[in-house]
């Protein structure tokens, strides 16, 4: 069984070596990092992710709310009936599921669009420096 824990102090790592490609050519260093950090180029990273980040939180916390208000104040109104035995809380709640999903897939093609080329530019241009 292989551990990715750091071998005891006074112990030898018996791990196997990590593959040349999976490694960075260079480190960076902190100091390389800070700078990168308060770049104008990461800035607008940062901004492009918080722009998507920031509201869709808000608004599925609150539809969330909307939800657990609903549910705890207007009992009539979730116990309705829209056929058979399903009731609005019951679709209400499986909407739920479905907006976690979709926000999760949406995130995912945003962030290959609009963040991944960002962040790989950023990244090459730091491994290509140290």
């Amino acid at each position: 069984m292989a551990s990715d824990a750091p071998p005891p102090p006074g112990g030898t790592d018996t791990s196997p070596a990590q593959p040349a490609q999976d490694r960075p050519a260079h480190q960076p260093t902190t100091a390389q990092y800070a700078e990168v950090q308060e770049s104008a180029e990461f800035g607008e990273l940062r901004r492009t992710y918080r722009s998507f980040a920031f509201p869709l939180t808000v608004a599925f916390i609150a539809w969330y709310l909307l939800y657990v208000l609903l549910s705890n104040y207007a009992g009539g109104f979730m116990g309705t009936k829209l056929f058979g035995n399903i009731n609005v809380a019951l679709v209400l709640g499986l909407a739920q599921f479905l907006t976690t999903f979709l926000i999760a897939w949406f995130y995912a093609r945003y962030a290959s669009q609009k963040l991944d080329p960002k962040a790989d530019v950023i990244k090459s241009r730091m491994e290509a420096d140290a």
